[in-house]
């Protein structure tokens, strides 16, 4: 594919030479010959300058050098991720049918156009929609369902009864429906286990990161709603809820029973506590740690990173706080006997 034909194909504008070829796609600094890239930010342009790349897109009223044809758009990102999703190769042996290394139970409905590829593993009563990837290695629960135009990458495991919405990808490893967290401490100390019985369902065009887990409910379900993305090695809990086209990056956890709303955007390694209400358009930094409801639009974050020796001395501060405390009491007392006198 040359310049001019993918400008053709985002509406862009061609300054410099349209035949060039295009073979792939990369950031300015990485691109070589035949790289299509980027400029996103002006403060790039220097890097622009020696870019090897064999065209860049940019916006239609950048003014600046570049060493290599231009394409001019609207919206710079939004023209690369349509032409990575137009130039992007299919999954290889994807081809529809079952792979003779798959097992399958009898009665198991496989729509038209699906692919169950090898050494999958589908259980009595699995439903798997018109279209449906199963790449290779994925286990379906007794009764679980995947819905049309999904994607399961290798070793994805959706346990029985679990349900997943259509078009949605879920990246290698992540496991959907194991048992949530749960269990009753008794008298001696030991454990005891509480049945989880519930199921987990994702909605539509969801992704799932690779080695994220979502945990089934102890009853009923926990929901994953349709437009969700959700980063790798995420966990969520038993009976969360998580609202429509909210966010949640690596390694960000949602304890049970939280109820997380729509729109909602989850920093990395962030943490919320059980049984909690989060507003819709909330914004959670990375690694804050949240304990209490959040209102619909908070902005929180906290656990900012400190030089080591400003963040001892705090911690030192920290400990002594319910001492200073006390004696800011004391001295409020005597202040307040003073101002009588």
């Amino acid at each position: 594919m040359t310049v001019a034909e993918i400008a053709e194909r985002i509406a862009g504008v061609v300054e410099g030479d349209g035949a060039v070829p295009i073979t792939g796609l990369a950031g300015l600094r990485a691109a070589r010959p035949g790289d299509l890239s980027l400029l996103v930010s002006p403060k790039y342009e220097s890097i622009l300058l020696d870019t090897k790349a064999a065209a860049v897109l940019v916006r239609t009223d950048w003014k600046g050098r570049s060493p290599c044809p231009l394409i001019r758009v609207e919206s710079p990102d939004a023209a690369m991720t349509h032409i990575a999703l137009t130039l992007a190769p299919e999954y290889p042996g994807t081809e529809a049918g079952v792979h003779p290394s798959a097992v399958v139970a009898d009665g198991v409905e496989i729509g038209e156009g699906a692919c169950i590829g090898p050494l999958c593993v589908l259980e009595k009563g699995v439903a798997i929609g018109k279209d449906a990837v199963l790449v290779a290695s994925c286990y379906l629960g007794a009764g679980a369902r995947v819905g049309e135009d999904s994607v399961l990458h290798a070793h994805v495991s959706i346990r029985e009864g679990c349900i997943i919405g259509a078009r949605t990808i879920i990246y290698d490893g992540a496991v959907i429906g194991s048992d949530g967290f749960g269990y009753d401490r008794q008298d001696d100390g030991s454990w005891v286990k509480i049945p989880q019985v519930g199921i987990v369902e994702v909605g539509d065009d969801v992704e799932i990161g690779a080695n994220t887990t979502i945990d089934r409910a102890r009853f009923g379900r926990t929901t994953i709603e349709n437009g969700v993305k959700l980063d790798n090695l995420v966990q969520v809990a038993h009976n969360v809820v998580v609202g429509e086209n909210s966010a949640m990056a690596g390694q960000a956890g949602i304890a049970g029973s939280t109820v997380v709303g729509r729109n909602v955007r989850i920093g990395g390694k962030a943490s919320v506590a059980g049984h909690l209400s989060v507003g819709d358009n909330v914004i959670i930094g990375g690694s804050t740690g949240i304990a209490k409801d959040l209102k619909p639009g908070e902005i929180v974050m906290g656990f900012v990173g400190r030089p080591h020796m400003t963040w001892k001395r705090i911690h030192a501060a920290e400990e002594r706080l319910p001492e200073l405390v006390r004696k800011v009491k004391v001295l409020e007392q005597k202040v307040e006997e003073l101002s009588h006198l």
